[in-house]
C-alpha cells in the first residue's frame, strides 16, 4: 500500500462532498462539465480494476468512495439539467 496514493485519494475526496451539496442546493450546471466528470468516473473505475487484478488492499475501498461521489455529482448534474429545461419550458 502506498501511503501517497492514500493521501492523494482522501485529497480528491475531500473535495467532492462540498461539490455535491453545492449541485444539489444550487440546482445549477454552472462550472460544471459532465465529460470531465465522465473522466474522473473511468480513472477511478482503472484504479479499482488495478487494485483488484494487481495489488488488492483497503485503498480500494477509497476508490470505490470517490466513485460514489463523482458518480452523484455526475447524476446531480444531469438532475439539474432536466430541472432548468423544465423550468425554462414552463417560462
Amino acid at each position: 500500500m502506498s501511503i501517497f496514493e492514500m493521501l492523494m485519494l482522501l485529497c480528491f475526496g475531500a473535495a467532492w462532498p462540498f461539490s455535491i451539496y453545492r449541485s444539489y442546493k444550487s440546482k445549477s450546471v454552472a462550472g460544471k462539465s459532465p465529460y470531465f466528470l465522465a473522466i474522473l468516473v473511468v480513472g477511478y473505475i482503472c484504479g479499482i480494476l488495478n487494485k483488484v487484478l494487481y495489488n488488492l488492499d483497503f485503498v480500494v475501498y477509497l476508490y470505490c468512495l470517490n466513485l460514489i461521489m463523482v458518480s452523484t455529482d455526475l447524476a446531480l448534474y444531469f438532475r439539474n439539467l432536466k430541472l432548468i429545461k423544465k423550468e425554462q419550458k414552463n417560462v
